[in-house]
């Protein structure tokens, strides 16, 4: 939730409210507050934090002069929470990018089986797969708890979750890696870059 205050036609402050994971509020504070006083002072905000609960409070302070300061933080401090680190969350704060969540649970339910197997397909062997994955569409994506994020421009994002969701409803990796691959070729004629061309995936993921 995202409060504005106005008083007389100006704007008094913007504060903006929300929860994250228990175990990742280390991870936004950072050792000695570390992590949270970046934040604070790239885009002028103040975090209040409940390490018990794990409410976030955001208030921009008087002279942060843009006004959608508060959406990239909200969204950097959500990224946190959702298993990025806080470097990678940073990225949101380049024009058009955006963060995007699925939440396993939709898809296959509470089974923990079934979201240890849909996660297992997503990450592959030694985070193989997330790599390909990412380095394909463009994207960051982060795999944590019940869920699956990803952070990229507004054109990765949807090819992106086009291949998430390719894999979570049982496509084979090869046919997902052919997909993409094909979908870059397209991108890169589009962008007269067809003389550079991507290595084909190794072979060990294309079997899969």
């Amino acid at each position: 939730m995202t409060l504005t205050t106005w008083s007389r036609g100006l704007k008094v402050n913007q504060r903006s409210y929300l929860k994250i994971p228990r175990d990742r509020v280390g991870v936004l504070i950072g050792p000695k507050g570390k992590n949270k006083r970046r934040i604070e002072n790239v885009f002028k905000a103040n975090l209040v934090v409940d390490s018990e609960s794990g409410a976030v409070e955001i208030i921009m302070k008087p002279e942060a002069s843009d006004v959608t300061a508060i959406f990239t933080v909200q969204n950097i401090v959500k990224a946190i929470g959702r298993g990025f680190n806080p470097r990678r969350a940073e990225i949101l704060a380049k024009e058009d990018y955006d963060l995007q969540i699925i939440d396993l649970t939709d898809y296959v339910g509470d089974s923990k089986n079934a979201l240890a197997r849909v996660k297992g397909r997503i990450i592959g062997k030694d985070g193989r797969s997330r790599t390909l994955l990412e380095e394909l569409t463009e994207t960051q994506i982060s795999v944590y708890g019940h869920t699956v994020a990803y952070i990229g421009s507004v054109e990765s994002l949807g090819i992106a979750r086009e291949a998430i969701m390719m894999l979570l409803k049982g496509a084979f990796h090869k046919t997902v890696w052919n997909f993409l691959y094909a979908y870059r070729r397209k991108m890169k004629k589009e962008r007269g870059e067809l003389w550079y061309e991507t290595p084909e995936p190794k072979a060990e993921l294309r079997k899969k």
